[in-house]
């Protein structure tokens, strides 16, 4: 399995013609999104009138890494974490985007609301004459893939690509992550010469997130999405970066909008940001983004807060993040969950009991639903759950079933 496959897997909502579709499957997806949602409920509960837009989702059925995603099962996963609706665009399509972006446009036109269309393009073949023929057709904005069409951003057509999104006043959404050499130096000239352009650094702008969260204020149209899933990365993003530029995403299929939900935001209390943040975070700036609307600032990012250490919450996340990247690898993570076990075995008066105790839970029922299911790599959501629990002591935990 490659490594982009392993990251993708996380909790993905299974394909109609997946061969793993049978009742102990069903059962699987039911416990999944059962675990899930409540935890979902916590933030949900703590912060109220919170909705979700997710602002990062494909389509498709051709991409080389064998994922793939039809309108159906993205607004089924949208409904089932009770989202208003998603950012949408196509997965890789090697023979071009023009066919693509026309199923996209029309998913989008079906969906009732729910779908706002993005054009993909690709900056060696004819990429403006592409992006104008879906802007005009409805798209309300641009995907950019540097790593998938192998350009960087100091592409001369990216730069006729931004221009057109500050005449038309769109966002580009651009894969910041992994596989990709660093693009933050690029992006934030473009977003100063391009005022009107709103630029999304896509999966929390790993790749360049050492210091760009720096240069983020002085540059409000440069914006990040939350399509990652390391809880010290996006607890970074949520502290030095303003909160009115970080969207909620999932990178659906590679992940799942409830999936996300359920640590995403967890992290993002446990980083400190007020409720009115997060609704901004979870969906407001995004629905700006939508609707062509100025975007509203919402307040200087907090920096690095004082808080109490958790040691040995620390030592059982590393723990739990080592099985995830072993299991990415090819490898069962058996050693490193086991150990991660032996880190939950801790003096019962402790004040972090009860947060072992839910991550030891998320372990045992990652182990029955594995040993069920070898072969459904959904059940992975759960370690990456398990993580960010311990990585955020002091959020709420769902009650005890």
């Amino acid at each position: 399995m490659s490594t982009r496959e392993a990251q993708t897997e996380i909790g993905r909502e299974p394909h109609a013609d997946d061969a793993a579709r049978s009742p102990a499957s069903d059962r699987t997806a039911a416990e999944l999104a059962g675990v899930l949602s409540a935890f979902n409920q916590v933030v949900l509960d703590h912060i109220p009138g919170l909705e979700l837009f997710d602002a990062h989702t494909h389509l498709g059925q051709n991409d080389p890494d064998g994922m793939r995603q039809r309108p159906e099962e993205l607004l089924s996963g949208l409904t089932l974490a009770h989202a208003r609706g998603a950012f949408v665009f196509p997965m890789h399509e090697p023979d071009g985007y023009c066919n693509a972006n026309d199923m996209v446009l029309a998913a989008a036109r079906d969906s009732g609301g729910a779908l706002v269309p993005f054009a993909r393009v690709d900056p060696h073949q004819r990429p403006v004459p592409e992006a104008e023929r879906c802007l005009d057709a409805g798209a309300r904005g641009i995907k950019l893939h540097p790593r998938a069409e192998q350009f960087t951003l100091d592409h001369p057509a990216v730069r006729d690509l931004v221009a057109l999104a500050h005449e038309r006043r769109v966002p580009v959404l651009i894969h910041a992550g992994r596989g990709i050499p660093a693009l933050g130096v690029h992006a934030v000239e473009l977003a100063g010469a391009f005022p009107e352009a709103r630029l999304i650094l896509a999966h929390a702008g790993i790749c360049d997130l050492s210091w760009i969260w720096e240069a983020a204020p002085d540059h409000p149209n440069l914006l990040f999405d939350t399509a990652w899933w390391m809880p010290t990365d996006l607890i970074t993003l949520f502290s030095l970066v303003p909160a009115g530029q970080v969207v909620f995403a999932s990178d659906s299929p590679y992940g799942s909008t409830l999936m996300s939900s359920s640590f995403q935001l967890r992290l993002a209390l446990q980083a400190g940001l007020s409720g009115d943040q997060i609704r901004s975070v979870a969906s407001g700036q995004a629905l700006r983004l939508a609707a062509g609307e100025a975007l509203l600032p919402a307040g200087p990012p907090l920096g690095e807060r004082e808080q109490a250490p958790h040691v040995l919450l620390e030592r059982l996340a590393q723990f739990v993040l080592l099985a995830v990247i072993e299991l990415f690898r090819g490898g069962d993570g058996a050693e490193m969950l086991a150990l991660a076990r032996l880190a939950c075995d801790i003096p019962s008066d402790i004040d972090d009991a009860p947060v072992f105790a839910a991550v030891l839970g998320l372990l045992d029922l990652h182990a029955r639903l594995s040993a069920a299911n070898p072969d459904d790599r959904r059940v992975r959501a759960l370690l990456i759950l398990a993580a960010s629990v311990a990585r955020s002591p002091d959020v709420p935990l769902p009650p005890v079933q």
